[in-house]
């Protein structure tokens, strides 16, 4: 995996510069590369580039860029109400296309979706899904925020 975790990177690399600036502190890289193979039961393999640690954040669960590397890769449909969370996913490079569900089978929306556009899910019975559909890795930076009580 450590060999992977590499490739995984210097692909990453020649897209975008992760270096994280946290206040009064080193700037730092990524710390750790989870492999999701597959995601929420979606296809493909799916990495998450953690640069934040655990706690760090005040307020979000997450913090992360997730890379699907090849067209065709997908993070399945998954909900964040029942977690009373916000999820946003900026995406940084590539192309993918964004649907949204409610409940587990009536899809309502479908996106087509390119760098610099946002998106934002929350909300029980909401769900979302997302897949690479062009030739170059699909780079989110994913932010997961808990709702306000």
């Amino acid at each position: 995996m450590e060999n992977e975790k590499k490739q995984v990177l210097e692909t990453v690399s020649k897209y975008i510069d992760i270096t994280l600036t946290p206040f009064g502190k080193p700037q730092r890289t990524v710390i750790d590369v989870e492999k999701r193979d597959p995601m929420y039961g979606g296809n493909g393999v799916v990495y998450m580039l953690s640069i934040f640690e655990k706690g760090e954040l005040v307020n979000n669960r997450i913090g992360t860029y997730m890379v699907l590397p090849n067209k065709g890769d997908q993070a399945g449909f998954h909900e964040h109400g029942s977690k009373k969370e916000q999820e946003l996913y900026v995406i940084v490079h590539g192309e993918g296309e964004y649907i949204e569900r409610e409940g587990l089978d009536q899809i309502t929306r479908k996106f087509n979706l390119k760098k610099g556009n946002v998106i934002a899910i929350q909300g029980e019975n909401n769900y979302h899904s997302i897949i690479n559909s062009g030739d170059e890795p699909l780079i989110i930076f994913v932010i997961t925020t808990y709702e306000p009580k």
